[in-house]
Formats: structure tokens, C-alpha cells, sequence
């Protein structure tokens, strides 16, 4: 009972941080699985198959809205669900000595990536007139977003709904919608390729994939509300520092660093965390522009209609 509520926080946490920022549920649930005891290819494998049930949920709300490209879908999730694959095997192949700092590893580079992607500039305005991405330019970000996802325990909507924001093709409802949607078929092949890695071990986690969907379904609304409170800059900011700080942790007690150089490292880690959290303040406070012929969600802004009066 007591692992059952500690992993319904983990969700309840990973859902605040992902109802907000839109990405980053698997890189917060599997740093705080990994942080709670469990091992890394388990940890990956419980926030896959419960990202099964959320992913759904949430690309028929998009799809609902009006949220979702299926053009992007399927060029960018099918890719995406081949490299999940791949990521899970290898992932599940690798002894527990050997994953965690694999694991680790990739979860400080997302971590970086987050903090910087959120402290340092404003979210790119959407260009008027552009083509659609194709195929050459979403299949291999597909894959190397499924296999970073799975490898690395999260990473789908970090690495692809950054790169396609960042690209400034497509609004960003858009993107995000997209991205949610195609994440279903990531989650899906992932959880498969964790099945055959794994086998039996992998029902294991069926404590910890139960926590993790009733905390992110707990977390929803209330992560609805947490986005119209809180500066997706300075959550970014702050989730990228914790998840640096605490893979940072689990490297340098791998690699056997004592003091006073571990010290050192965090140290050079806090400082640069605060840093950035004041770069993002400062971008939080700075005013938005907004293009001509653009709303504030990137869309086309509706066109004045010009009446003419017949009877002059």
C-alpha cells in the first residue's frame, strides 16, 4: 500500500509537470521511479505502459479540439514507434549495473536541453506562407525521438514537439496535439519491446503502472489549472534543474567521485540552475509579440470583412 501511494505522487507530480509544459511526464516519472528504488529498464517500462492509457486520453481530447495534424501523425509517430522499439530492447538487454548510468545519462542530456529550452528564449512565433515538414525531415526525428524515449526512460515530447516548435511551421496547438497523438503509437511499441526485454519481470511493475495512471488522471485538472498560474518558463526551468541535479547524483556516486569534488559538482550545478531560473524570470516578464495575421496561439488571426454598400 505505501509503494501504491508513493507512486500515485510520482504521477501526480509527472502529470503537474507535463499539464503544463506539455512534454516531460516520462523524463520527471522515470527520474523519480529510478530516485524511489526501482531499477532502470523497470522504471522505463512502468511509464511506458501507463503512458499507453494517458497518451490515448489525451489524442482524442486533441482530436476533439481540432488539435492534430495526421499528416505529422503518421510520418512522425510510426518512425517514432520503431525507435521505441529498438530503445526498449536495448534497454532491457543492458544488466542493471550497466543501465543506470546509461539512463542516467540520457536524462541529464534531456535535462539540459529542458533548462536551456525554457531560460533562454521566448517559444518561436509560427512563419506565415511555409510548406509542411515531410517525410525526410519527420521519419528520422521519429525515430530518434522513440529511441531516446525509450532508452532513456522519456524524451518523446522534449526532443520532437521542441524541434517542430523551434522549426516555426506549424501552430503550436498543433504541434503539441500531434506530438500527444503520435506518442500513443510510441508508448504502445515501447511497452512491447519492454515485454519481449523483459518477460516476466515486466509485470512486476503492475503496482507501479497502476500508481502512475490513477495520480496523472488525480493531476489533470488540476494541471489545467497549473498552466494559467505558472510560467511554462520558469516550470521548465525548474523541472530541468531538478532533473539534471539528481542524474548528475546518480553518475557521480556510479563513477565513485567523493568529496570535496562531488561537492564541487553540485555546487557548479545549483548555481548554474539558478542562473538559468532567473533567465527564465526575466523571459516570463518580457512582453509577447505577436505577428500580423497571427493570434496568440499561432494560428491565422480571422480577417476583417469589408461590406459594400450597394446602395450608393
Amino acid at each position: 500500500m505505501r509503494s501504491l501511494i508513493i507512486f500515485t505522487l510520482v504521477g501526480i507530480g509527472a502529470q503537474l509537470v507535463d499539464g503544463a509544459l506539455g512534454m516531460a511526464f516520462g523524463v520527471t516519472a522515470s527520474t523519480l521511479l529510478v530516485l524511489s528504488g526501482v531499477a532502470s529498464a523497470q522504471a522505463s517500462a512502468a511509464v511506458h505502459l501507463a503512458e499507453v492509457g494517458t497518451t490515448l486520453a489525451s489524442g482524442l481530447a486533441h482530436w476533439k479540439f481540432k488539435n492534430i495534424d495526421w499528416h505529422i501523425v503518421l510520418k512522425l509517430g510510426v518512425p517514432g514507434a520503431i525507435g521505441a522499439f529498438l530503445g526498449a530492447t536495448v534497454l532491457s538487454s543492458l544488466s542493471t549495473e550497466d543501465a543506470a548510468p546509461v539512463m542516467a545519462s540520457i536524462l541529464l542530456a534531456i535535462g539540459v536541453y529542458v533548462l536551456l529550452r525554457f531560460s533562454l528564449r521566448m517559444p518561436p512565433a509560427v512563419k506565415v506562407g511555409t510548406t509542411k515538414h515531410g517525410a525526410k525531415f519527420l521519419t528520422p526525428l521519429g525515430l530518434f525521438g522513440g529511441f531516446i524515449d525509450a532508452s532513456g526512460g522519456g524524451g518523446w515530447g522534449p526532443v520532437t514537439s521542441s524541434t517542430l516548435l523551434s522549426s516555426g511551421k506549424t501552430a503550436p496547438r498543433t504541434v503539441i496535439g500531434s506530438v500527444s497523438a503520435s506518442e500513443f503509437l510510441v508508448a504502445v511499441s515501447a511497452s512491447v519491446g519492454f515485454l519481449v526485454g523483459l518477460r516476466e519481470q515486466f509485470f512486476d511493475n503492475l503496482p507501479v503502472v497502476l500508481g502512475l495512471a490513477v495520480g496523472g488522471v488525480i493531476a489533470a485538472p488540476l494541471a489545467a489549472w497549473l498552466v494559467s498560474r505558472i510560467s511554462p518558463a520558469l516550470l521548465g526551468a525548474g523541472v530541468g534543474g531538478v532533473v539534471v541535479l539528481t542524474n548528475a547524483q546518480k553518475l557521480v556516486e556510479y563513477f565513485g567521485v567523493t568529496s570535496p569534488w562531488s561537492t564541487v559538482i553540485y555546487g557548479a550545478i545549483v548555481i548554474a540552475w539558478a542562473f538559468f531560473v532567473v533567465l527564465a524570470a526575466r523571459i516570463t516578464k518580457a512582453p509577447t509579440y505577436v505577428p500580423p495575421g497571427l493570434d496568440a496561439s499561432g494560428d491565422e488571426a480571422p480577417r476583417p470583412v469589408h461590406v459594400v454598400d450597394d446602395a450608393r
